[in-house]
């Protein structure tokens, strides 16, 4: 197979094969099942519950794996769901997640739910999904899925069933009879609403048949395999639904990216969670579909327990080929040594989600001699739209070359309609179209702004992102429209000062986001997270940010030193959070002019139709609250005073 490394090799790809003839499959379950006949008796899982267990791990076979996910669906079949119906999940990684998110998948559409989330928001999701059947925890010490989950079950309707997965087989030793024991003992909190039926997940699928499905269903190009929320940890995350021919097509042209370091020989490491789409594809249905073995590593993935002080010792003992990351995780691991260890199996690392600071990037690459491989990726694509390609030339900042089926390219617009692509190095609106591409948000309305039309008549997908292209066919994403700061009518793009921030040896993250200003609109604050051990005074940093950042409007006004950046889930660094806390700040430092901050109290949340919105609660002094609101009135936050 051809070992990509130009755009022109991709070309070559798509000109030597229809995708249509690379999908033998229409869907999900008969492309694992296929795997899973051809390579019966090799490991498809090896999972463990700790970072310092990895020895004793539980390995599944793919004989097991197609077992299990045929029980799943026959027993999601047995509750009378069919293919417009929904199961929902909120799991950790375990064997049994991918039993459900594949199984369920066979049957009718999975819906995967950050666990994370509060119960409010889960709620509020699984409402809009009209879930019928949602998968959890059963009740157990230290895990608070099942309270959310019982808390909100009187307000869901939809929700028929409710399916309890026990932790306790994956216990090692002694231990494991007190965990069964607990367990059991936890059942007397299991508690449903008249109504509802609950069902233990292990218990009912071994009453299931595991050899063939017990029903028949016909796929088409458009059936819907999946919904997955588009990200966040604030207000309401968008819900992307996906069909088997994306998450196929996306399979496919990644291996086509990568088809001799993707193959059957190889271990890829799972960190990353699998309601997140770069865990369920890249280290689901993708190795499933080629044989390869998926390492789980703990859980709760790089969050585990003892996990990073054994990374490495884990990369030696499974002899692991690649693993996904975000920045974060690269950082982290600059904090732990790997001599002694033979990590040569580790080919390369995968980078999404977030652009990578160059000097991570060098210093990770240096220290330990493997190449991170920089890609790009939406939900709404499935999840890969373009990688460095591995064996071609990396350009450190770049997101690489667009995957092979998939369209992708920088546009000047005006609201849907393309007036015409970039030119070389020209930035514009990054667009998609191909495949891999979702049908659309579950509810209309947000799918407005969502597509747009060229002359030709074709439909591409905006991404939101601007983005060039530069000569030899790699995109360089230069800014979201969201996350620019406008700073009196200027634009600021935030990657621009992180970049130069991060060349400071002290350094390991950092993030830009807008400060509110009520002559400029904003002006841009700095938050950057230390390495450990590393002395730094402000006025240094400040001093290196004049020095370093070529564009005088972009030097932050504001450095602050944090020991951990807020970040989302998957790792990602979440700037609402920094937005937030720069908002509340201006609340009180205009408020505390006018009113005690004793009698003040500021809340910034995340409000569906104005976006971030500073909630201001005053004891009293009913005289000053027009006058606050005339103050704050000057800035672009959306402001709402109470007195209480």
């Amino acid at each position: 197979m051809l070992e990509v490394k130009t755009q022109d090799d991709v070309k070559h790809i798509e000109a030597s094969n229809a995708v249509q003839g690379l999908m033998p499959f229409d869907n999900t379950y008969d492309a694992i099942k296929a795997s899973a006949k051809e390579n019966a008796d090799k490991a498809a899982i090896s999972f463990f519950l700790k970072g310092d267990e990895f020895q004793k791990a539980h390995h599944i076979s793919y004989q097991t794996l197609l077992e299990r996910i045929t029980q799943t669906a026959n027993f999601f079949h047995s509750l009378g769901l069919t293919e417009n119906d929904v199961v929902a999940f909120l799991l950790p990684n375990l064997p049994e997640t991918h039993y459900v998110l594949w199984g369920g998948e066979a049957v009718c559409k999975v819906f995967a739910v950050n666990p994370l989330l509060e119960p409010e928001q889960i709620k509020d999701l699984l409402s809009s999904a009209n879930a019928k059947v949602v998968v959890t925890m059963n009740p157990m010490t230290k895990i608070d899925l099942w309270p959310k989950v019982q808390s909100i079950l009187n307000e869901l309707p939809s929700v028929k069933h409710v399916v309890g997965i026990d932790i306790y087989p994956y216990v090692k030793g002694p231990a494991k009879l007190v965990a069964k024991a607990m367990q059991l003992l936890h059942r007397k909190d299991i508690s449903i609403p008249h109504g509802k039926a609950y069902y233990n997940f292990s218990e009912e699928i071994q009453k299931c048949e595991g050899q063939a499905l017990q029903f028949y269903r016909r796929f088409s190009d458009d059936t819907i395999s999946s919904l997955f929320c588009t990200g966040g940890t604030t207000g309401l995350p968008k819900i992307a639904q996906r069909t088997h021919r994306n998450e196929l097509a996306n399979a496919v042209s990644v291996r086509l990216m990568a088809s001799t370091a993707l193959n059957k020989d190889k271990s890829i490491l799972a960190g990353l969670p699998l309601f997140h789409v770069n865990g369920a594809l890249i280290t689901g249905l993708l190795p499933f579909s080629i044989g390869a073995t998926v390492v789980m590593a703990t859980p709760q993935g790089f969050r585990g327990e003892n996990l990073f002080p054994n990374f490495w010792s884990i990369i030696e003992h499974f002899k692991v080929g690649t693993f996904s990351g975000v920045p974060t995780v690269y950082s982290a691991l600059m904090n732990f040594s790997f001599e002694g260890k033979d990590i040569s199996s580790l080919e390369f690392c995968l980078c999404g989600a977030a652009p990578m600071p160059v000097e991570t990037f060098k210093a990770f690459e240096q220290t330990t001699g493997v190449k991170i491989i920089e890609g790009y990726g939406l939900t709404e694509a499935t999840c890969v739209s373009s990688v460095n390609p591995i064996h071609g030339k990396q350009k450190v900042g770049s997101i690489g070359v667009r995957i092979p089926h998939q369209q992708m390219m920088c546009v000047k617009h005006e609201g849907d309609r393309i007036l015409r692509q970039c030119s070389v190095n020209e930035i514009g609106t990054l667009v998609v179209r191909g495949p891999n591409v979702f049908s659309g948000y579950l509810l209309d309305h947000q799918n407005e702004g969502l597509w747009m039309t060229d002359e030709q008549g074709q439909v591409w997908m905006n991404t939101g992102d601007l983005a060039r292209q530069d000569d030899d066919g790699y995109f360089w994403l230069t800014g979201r429209k969201k996350e620019l700061i406008v700073r009196g009518g200027h634009n600021i793009e935030p990657k621009m000062i992180e970049e130069a921030m991060c060349k400071h040896p002290a350094i390991n993250l950092a993030a830009a986001v807008g400060k509110p200003d009520l002559h400029a609109g904003e002006v841009p604050v700095c938050y950057v997270q230390v390495k450990q051990g590393y002395p730094i005074e402000i006025s240094e940093l400040i001093e290196f940010a004049d020095r370093v950042i070529p564009e005088r409007a972009a030097i932050p006004k504001d450095i602050h030193v944090v020991s951990d950046l807020p970040v989302t889930a998957v790792g990602k660094v979440f700037k609402p959070a920094l937005e937030m806390q720069e908002i509340e700040k201006c609340v009180i430092e205009v408020a505390s002019k006018i009113i005690p901050t004793h009698e003040l109290k500021v809340e910034v949340r995340q409000d569906p139709l104005h976006g971030l919105l500073a909630h201001i609660a005053v004891t009293g002094n009913l005289p000053s609250l027009d006058e606050l609101s005339k103050r704050l009135g000057g800035y672009t936050f959306k402001t709402e005073i109470v007195s209480v």
